[in-house]
This record gives C-alpha cells, structure tokens and sequence, in this order.
C-alpha cells in the first residue's frame, strides 16, 4: 500500500475564503513535516558512516606504523649521532670567534642563529630523512671537510675546548643537541620519510629512538648537584617536590590529551597510562631519596645495571614482553614501571663519570 504524500494533501486543500489561521497552521504543518523528513532521511543514509566516531579514526593503523620494529645496528646508530657531533665542530671550526659571541650584538646573534640553521639544523634534518642510505658517505664527508677546515685555519681554537668554562660549555652544547634530535624524531617518526629502522625497537634491537629516555637521564645527572658536589639548603623531600612537580603536571597533561583526542598510543613503549615524564619524575624522586656521594654514585649504578640485567635472563623479560595485562595500574603499565628500577641505575652512572672527569681534569692542571 502506497502511503499518501503530505505535501499532496495540504496543496490540494482549497478554501472558500481567506483564513489567516488555516493558513498559519498550514506553514507550520510543512515546516514539521519536512523536518521529521530531514532527520529521518539523515539518520538512515549511509552519510553518517562519513562522520568520524573518534577525533583519530586512523589509530589502530598509525599505531601498527610504529609497532613491530626490528631497528638497525649500533654502528649505524653511531655513524648518525657523530655526523652531528662533526656538524657541531664544523660549525664552531668555520665561523669566527665575533659570530659565534652572539651576546656581543643583535646582528651577531642572529648571523649565529643563521649559521647554527645551515650547519646544525638542515643538515641533520637530511642525513636523519632522505640521507639515511648515505649516512657513512656523510660521516666520511665531514670528517675530510673538518679536516680541510682546521687545516687552513689553524689558528683557530675552539671556545669550549679551553678555559674554565670548558665543562660547561661541552655539556651545553651536549644538551642543545639532544633537545634539538628528540623533537626532530618524534615529530618525523609519524611521516613515511623517516626511516623506520630509526623509531624504537618492539622487543630486542637498537636503534636511534631507544636512546631518548637514557638520554634525558644521563643529562639530568650530569648536571645534578650531587654530579657538582653542591649541597642543598633544603631537606631531600622539598628538593624532589621542586623537581618533580613540572614533569608530573607535563605527565598528567600528556595523559589527558591523549585520552581526550584518541591519540595513538604504543602500549608497548611504556604501558597504557605512563608516558616519558612519569619516568622521569620516579626517577628523580627515587634519586633524592637515596642520596648518593658523587664519588660512590658510579659503583652504585654499575651495580643496579648488572642487577636488572640478571633479573631480565632470569625470568622478568618474558613478563615485560608479553602481551598479557590485567586490570591492576602495574600490569597495565609494567613496562614503564618496571623501568624505574634501572634508570637510577643509568642516573648514577653519569654522575659518577661526571665527578670522575671533574677530577681527572682537576689533575691534569
């Protein structure tokens, strides 16, 4: 049975004289009839399969793009992070002592911002992207155009190879470095033009992105103050709360965005809910606790390396690397967890080569 059509009905209504009210009634009668149409022809249509259910609606296929890595070999995680190292000393060695005081003159400082863009930042944007095939005929390439270099300027020193500034000046510049890779790697390892054999490893492997978290640990011992032999005023615990507190809010920020927009989220890196910052923030607080003279810190760390090295043949690996998670905060996140029970270790480790060199070079004058 075919059903009448509305419009049908109302049009063919005639009426022997004008009434405003009919016809009032009549526009309102149209205008519900076609929106009751309007919604139910967009309910039932297949458009709606076009709106997106989720902000990410391409998660599960961006998080296989960064899942089951094998990575590369050390060597070449080697070569690439010493083509920056000559990239830092082919910059120092070109430019003059006038361009590379940057706080003499605005002009000054920004020839040195051009100059850091065209030997730092360009260069190793290629040799991490499109130059990953070449990266020894890149490293071969430098360290012959360093040698030129130095050759014809021979005059030239280094400003951070002497005076008493040396130190500082080296873990400076060891820090900008470190900064500047780990944006450059987090936000490439999302395009199809950064290697994948550069993002980090599923289980076992090198590669460049394994280093990120080590990195930032070493450089916070580094320049800790137990590394510098300074004594805090404050008591161990109001120390930790000052350190702590920015990397937790940054941690809890994280998580929230995260959840909030649905982005991809590889459970195998640190778990569900834990993310870079919680681990560095365990790490300090765990640091500060166990407050560690810098002359001892480095027997302590090498200990807690060798230690969790032989708790993972013994067993622990086949927990962290199975897919297996119950309901509980430390099987949803063991492996970011279960990290904090050696990034100390790493943690001592730098600050005693810190103390050691500190006095080394002490000796040496």
């Amino acid at each position: 049975m075919v059903k009448p059509n509305p419009f049908i009905i109302v049009e063919s209504t005639r009426f022997s004289a004008f009434d405003p009210s009919k016809v009032k009634n009549i526009v309102w009668l149209k205008a519900l009839i076609s929106c009751n149409k309007f919604t139910t022809a967009f309910s039932n249509s297949s458009s709606m399969d076009s709106f997106p259910r989720s902000l990410n609606p391409n998660k599960h296929l961006r998080e296989q793009f960064v899942s089951n890595l094998p990575g590369s070999s050390m060597l070449e995680v080697s070569a690439l992070l010493n083509n920056v190292a000559l990239l830092m000393l082919l910059r120092h060695t070109f430019c003059s002592q006038t361009v590379n005081d940057a706080c003499r003159s605005l002009k000054s400082y920004l020839a040195s911002v051009a100059l850091d863009y065209v030997f730092l930042v360009l260069p190793t944007l290629l040799i991490f992207t499109v130059l990953a095939e070449w990266v020894y005929i890149c490293l071969i390439g430098l360290l012959l155009l360093l040698v030129f270099f130095t050759a014809v300027k021979r005059t030239y020193s280094l400003p951070y190879m002497e005076g008493p500034n040396a130190s500082r000046a080296s873990i400076s510049s060891y820090r900008v470095v470190m900064m500047f890779i780990t944006c450059l790697c987090i936000l490439a390892v999302d395009f199809r033009i950064y290697p994948r054999e550069y993002a980090k490893t599923e289980t076992y492997g090198a590669s460049l992105m394994d280093l990120g978290v080590g990195s930032f640990v070493l450089m916070n011992a580094v320049t800790s103050r137990q590394a510098r032999n300074i004594k805090s005023s404050m008591s161990w615990w109001k120390a930790a709360f000052k350190s702590t507190t920015p990397l937790l809010l940054l941690g809890f920020a994280r998580l929230a965005s995260t959840l909030s927009l649905d982005y991809q989220v590889h459970v195998g890196e640190y778990g569900v809910n834990w993310n870079f910052f919680f681990t560095l923030a365990g790490v300090s607080i765990l640091t500060s606790i166990l407050n560690v003279p810098a002359e001892y810190s480095g027997i302590l760390g090498s200990v807690i390396l060798v230690g969790y090295q032989s708790w993972l043949t013994n067993g622990l690996n086949v927990y962290l690397l199975s897919n297996e998670r119950g309901t509980d905060v430390i099987s949803r996140n063991k492996e970011g967890i279960f990290s904090l029970f050696v990034q100390p270790g790493l943690c001592y480790l730098g600050g005693g080569s810190k103390s050691t060199a500190i006095s080394t070079a002490i000796a040496c004058r």
